[in-house]
């Protein structure tokens, strides 16, 4: 399993792949609506860092500003 973060100010990354046996961190589950697909980010636009603005990637920076206060680095 994946985990988004904000590794810079406003920029987002994955965390490692947790497996069965590693201790998922402390992360916040963030509810959404889905957006056009043009509009949503993917597994692969955040990998290669293509996708840096937009409606998909302006909402996860979003989750991980609000996670933040609460001492959650992952969402």
């Amino acid at each position: 399993m994946h985990l988004l973060r904000c590794s810079n100010p406003g920029e987002l990354s994955f965390s490692r792949d947790f497996v069965s046996k590693d201790t998922i961190p402390p992360s916040a589950i963030l509810s959404h609506t889905w957006g056009a697909d043009t509009e949503e980010v993917t597994f692969e636009d955040l990998i290669r860092g293509t996708v840096k603005d937009g409606p998909g990637y302006k909402k996860n920076r979003f989750c991980g500003e609000q996670a933040k206060p609460n001492g959650l680095e992952y969402f």
